[in-house]
């Protein structure tokens, strides 16, 4: 596995963005840019001691793409060699999708096809990739809550296209709000799931536990407050001699009962970094800022770019 991170320009608070995203907070916009940045290549090194190959992509300063550290809502890269493009909510963000991050992507991979579903945005019709929807990628499974910047719609032609099973639900936050996206509220790893159940209604969480233990994991609960405080915003990565780690941010962790924490490490160990400007900016957290990258590889490239 590899996974592609986008260094950022200029991150900072996005206000298109915040008007559904209800995990932002507007922070001192002085500081802001150095310290995302201080936090993004601490994250990286952390990611790259454990021997997790990580592609780098730096951002340009113009077109200005505040969140283009979140690369995982505007594409995602599968086994078959597909790439897929979204259309995204906010105006800023679909500036994200720079030719200089593809370029870089073919350097090292190969891609067979491109399904493109940006043009939906003309229509304000929009679906943010792997922050809308949880994919189980060995079980052919996706899970996806509706809200303003997941269309059901797409998401299930998403599925058809790519040959998963798809779960549709309802999420809500403390104040009743929906969940803006899925992968803040759920993460799906090897041999257990990090849900927040208390967010689904009560008449649809039988049928989604019964969907993740029947896929054979554990279900792992998180609240309200640690979900606000992106517990459930993690990612399982496989590194270069295939050994996994559970990615979270140190806030998440520090939000984790003991219990969630050795239920967790019994099956992975977990690898932590602090997120807090990112987080509390951008709404986003570790998950957010990977991208999984799947597609064949070109070996020579690959070997030659390692460990650039």
């Amino acid at each position: 596995m590899t996974i592609l991170m986008i260094r950022p320009a200029h991150f900072e608070y996005n206000d298109q963005t915040a008007v559904n995203n209800t995990f932002q907070r507007r922070g001192d916009q002085g500081r802001i840019s150095d310290a995302a940045l201080a936090e993004f290549d601490g994250f990286v090194c952390l990611l790259r001691r454990h021997d997790i190959d990580v592609l780098v992509v730096q951002d340009t300063a113009e077109p200005h793409t505040p969140d283009s550290i979140f690369p995982n809502n505007w594409i995602s890269f599968h086994e078959d060699g597909t790439v897929v493009l979204y259309p995204m909510f906010a105006k800023n963000r679909r500036l994200e999708r720079k030719p200089a991050v593809l370029d870089a992507v073919r350097q090292r991979f190969f891609v067979s096809r491109t399904i493109d579903y940006s043009h939906h945005e003309g229509n304000n019709r929009f679906l943010e990739g792997t922050g809308s929807f949880v994919l189980d990628r060995s079980n052919r499974v996706a899970y996806a809550c509706r809200s303003a910047r997941t269309d059901e719609a797409l998401f299930e032609d998403f599925c058809k296209r790519m040959g998963y099973r798809s779960i549709i639900f309802d999420a809500f936050d403390s104040k009743s709000r929906p969940v803006y996206h899925t992968n803040v509220m759920l993460c799906i790893a090897d041999h257990y799931a990090v849900i927040n159940l208390s967010a689904i209604l009560p008449e649809s969480q039988t049928a989604i536990v019964d969907a993740l233990e029947g896929t054979g994991k554990e279900v792992i609960t998180i609240t309200h407050d640690q979900m606000q405080c992106f517990a459930g915003n993690m990612l399982q990565v496989e590194n270069q001699k295939g050994k996994r780690f559970l990615v979270l941010s140190s806030g998440a962790l520090q939000a984790l009962l003991p219990l969630q924490i050795d239920r967790l490490q019994s099956y992975n160990p977990l690898i932590h970094a602090p997120l807090d400007t990112i987080e509390q900016n951008g709404g986003g957290s570790a998950r957010c800022m990977m991208a999984e990258m799947f597609l064949p590889t070109k070996m020579i490239n690959f070997f030659n770019s390692s460990h650039s």
